[in-house]
């Protein structure tokens, strides 16, 4: 940890804090509300379980307006070819729109599943270059309407 004790605030460098990840949140929720009027701000998860109750995959997702962002989606290598992605993926998308989403935002390294992604209808929308091994953070949105993107 790196702080600076120079007069006035103090700046201090470190692990993650949980509890300014909280405040944080709590702080751009507020300035995001008060310049939009939109506050209906939601989680959701989809999850697959085997028999024995180990996980198969899942799916982690956030709503704010009439936007769905997935934070993540992983499925197990030994299920990977079973669709449960695809099925985890119109899960999330169902329960998108049922709570009035029409959109669906997601970001993928390229070594990971941009290509999975299109299969189901996303459209790039941007990359960030300069990810190790040379790859790339890919960006992709998907109309939950059918209506083109703008």
């Amino acid at each position: 940890m790196t702080t600076d004790h120079s007069s006035g605030p103090t700046l201090t460098i470190g692990e993650r804090d949980t509890e300014l990840d909280d405040r944080l949140t709590e702080e751009l929720i507020a300035f995001n509300t008060a310049a939009t009027g939109v506050s209906d701000r939601g989680t959701f998860s989809v999850k697959v379980t085997d028999e024995a109750g180990e996980l198969v995959g899942g799916l982690a997702a956030w709503t704010w307006g009439a936007l769905c962002g997935i934070e993540l989606l992983w499925v197990r290598d030994d299920s990977r070819k079973d669709g449960w992605g695809s099925t985890i993926l119109r899960a999330a998308e169902t329960e998108a729109q049922r709570r009035g989403c029409d959109r669906v935002a997601v970001s993928s390294f390229t070594f990971q599943a941009p290509g999975f992604y299109q299969r189901h209808g996303y459209v790039e929308t941007g990359r960030i270059p300069g990810v190790p091994g040379g790859h790339a953070d890919v960006h992709l949105l998907k109309s939950l309407t059918g209506s083109a993107l703008s």
